[in-house]
């Protein structure tokens, strides 16, 4: 069966919203990127089998550019091939015309292109403080994490500061040889707004949850941010 099950849902728990870039290009490079299919199909099978409802949004609106599309990942394909899905990537609402107070929880899927499109934007400034200081969860997985490098609290102070978090590695970033392409690296900047940041070795999965804040190394890290995110918000529900 194709569709994903969420006809049984969980009316004490409010939908999380799943965040993709819109940027769809490595720097100078010219490659092809955008949001990486599984870091948002896989903690969308969690969430969804747990009857907790997930929506979707993207910086600019519409249909955004996919990378990662691997096909023989069942998780993946299931999704892939589902056209109630499809349809829902093609009309992704803007991220600036969504109601924080709506939702439980915002994910930041990761994908390459997260790191031009999310660091810089109103709307994921915005959203994220209004998510973190409505009391909800701020959820981020390999270079989702780029939404929180210049989110600032209410009271001025970055919002990972002193908090711990995973992230994709420089590490990591030099293994795929794009240190020199991506205009900054993820996990340095995150320690220089004060983050305490956890770097397992490359490519194994990696969650951090502190308090409402939770986040996964790299891809390998999808289903673990999806599981940390509904216990999180099963637990609160209660």
């Amino acid at each position: 069966m194709n569709k994903p099950d969420t006809t049984q849902t969980n009316p004490a728990v409010k939908p999380v919203l799943i965040v993709l870039t819109s940027h769809g290009v490595k720097g100078a490079s010219g490659e092809p990127t955008g949001f990486y299919l599984g870091e948002a199909t896989h903690p969308m099978a969690v969430l969804e089998a747990a009857g907790i409802p997930v929506e979707l949004a993207s910086i600019q609106g519409g249909e955004p550019p996919v990378d990662g599309l691997d096909l023989d990942d069942a998780v993946n394909r299931r999704y892939w091939e589902d056209p109630a899905f499809r349809e829902r990537l093609r009309q992704t609402p803007r991220l600036d015309e969504v109601e924080a107070t709506r939702y439980s929880a915002i994910l930041f899927a990761g994908g390459h292109g997260a790191v031009w499109d999310f660091p810089d934007s109103p709307a994921v400034q915005r959203q994220t403080r209004a998510f973190w200081e409505q009391g909800g969860v701020v959820a981020a997985v390999c270079h989702g994490p780029a939404a929180l490098v210049n989110v600032k609290l209410a009271d001025g102070s970055w919002l990972v500061a002193g908090r711990h978090l995973a992230a994709f590695t420089d590490d990591e970033e030099r293994a795929v040889k794009l240190e020199h392409v991506v205009p900054f690296l993820l996990a340095s900047t995150l320690v220089e707004r004060g983050a305490i940041h956890h770097a397992a070795a490359n490519w194994t999965p990696s969650v951090q949850v502190d308090g409402r804040l939770v986040t996964g190394q790299n891809p390998q890290s999808a289903h673990g941010v999806g599981l940390a995110l509904r216990d999180l918000l099963l637990k609160t529900a209660r």
